[in-house]
This record gives C-alpha cells, structure tokens and sequence, in this order.
C-alpha cells in the first residue's frame, strides 16, 4: 500500500491527498505535524525519508518519492486512468502550467518557512497575512487571464475533467481563504473551486477531513 507522510493544512500534501482520491487508490496516511515540537518534519526519522525536511513524501513499496509535482506526476504514469493529464501534447503543456503557476510561483512565497522567517524578522501577524495576500493576488491575477483566455476552461481548469491543475487550485483557494483573500476578482477561480468541492474526491482530502485535522 502506498503510505503518504502528510500534514493536513499543507497545501502540497492536500494536492497528493487529491490525487490519490480522484485515482481511487488507498493509501496509509502518516501524519507529519509542522508546527508540534518545533516541526516534526525536522525529525532524524523524517529527516532520513526527505532530506528536505518539506512534506509530502510518498512511499510505494521501497520507492520513496518527494516534491508534490514528482508525485503527481509519477501517480499518472503507474496509474493512468481515470488520466489527470489531457491526451494531447498541448493539452499537457497548459495543464502543467497552470498548475505549475500555484506550485512554483505563489505557494513558494506563502510557505510555512518563509512566514517563519518573517516572523523572526519581526513581521506581526497581520503583515504576514497581508505578504501572503499581496503573492496569492499576483498569481491568481495571472491564472485567471490563461482561464479566460488561453483555451478558455471548461468546467475545471481544462475541459470537463479534473486534472493536475485543478488538483493545485483547489489547495491554494483554501490557502487564500485562510488569510481572507476575496475571490470576486477571480471569477473563473472561484466558479471551478465550487465545481470541484462538489466532488466527492475532493471533499474527502480537504484538510477538515483529515485524521490530524485540528
């Protein structure tokens, strides 16, 4: 069985937990708690798995697997279908941007370690939710034009299936709405959130739904 180290706000390990759910494959979920003693992640046992110290890490069998995206992609190929990755090559290219734009340009911006090092630099709390605000408006600006006008979305972020994009969307809206991020400027955002939440696969890797939910 696939095991799974996760947390159940991380926004990466929420992407996996979509995955998994959309595939329909059962996995062994090992909470990995980020902020309990320090940050659990920062353990040798953790340490050992992921040298990065960062969450997710997949286990399949002997195969240890790290960095969302990787494992994203790895779940595709061993398991195909249903596909999370259009049949076309230009269809994946956009799918992998899209997602690409929540993984690489506004989540960097809005981890746990960063927020930390702003907080030893002496930002206070609502500073730090307006950094995190000022990043997730830049790139949901940016993901909403490609929505709207690069091969318009269907009713998720490409066609009428959910894909890798969808599976980083949904994790960075709830990540927006932590820190009262309004989504009237992101019409199309907001209409395909909606559209997965009403999935069951996405409802059940919410981080409410999670077994360390807090």
């Amino acid at each position: 069985m696939l095991t799974l180290y996760t947390y159940f706000r991380s926004s990466a390990s929420y992407r996996v937990r979509i995955a998994l759910r959309l595939k329909h494959l059962e996995y062994r979920a090992v909470p990995v708690h980020l902020l309990r003693h320090g940050g659990e992640q920062h353990g040798p046992d953790y340490a050992r798995r992921n040298p990065s110290k960062l969450i997710p890490t997949l286990e399949d069998g002997a195969l240890t697997l790290r960095q969302s995206l990787a494992i994203l992609e790895y779940l595709e190929e061993i398991h195909p279908t249903p596909a999370l990755l259009p049949p076309d090559a230009a269809g994946r290219a956009r799918v992998r941007a899209l997602a690409q734009s929540v993984a690489c340009d506004i989540h960097p911006l809005n981890n746990l370690r960063v927020l930390r090092y702003l907080k030893a630099e002496g930002l206070d709390e609502d500073r730090r939710a307006a950094w995190s605000r000022h990043w997730m408006a830049i790139g949901f600006e940016s993901i909403e034009r490609l929505l709207q006008t690069d091969a318009p979305a269907g009713r998720f972020c490409h066609g009428d299936a959910p894909t890798l994009a969808d599976c980083c969307l949904v994790p960075q809206v709830f990540n927006a709405s932590r820190v009262q991020l309004p989504l009237d400027a992101y019409p199309t955002i907001k209409r395909i959130h909606a559209q997965c939440e009403e999935m069951e696969a996405f409802r059940l890797a919410a981080p409410p739904a999670q077994p360390d939910a807090e």
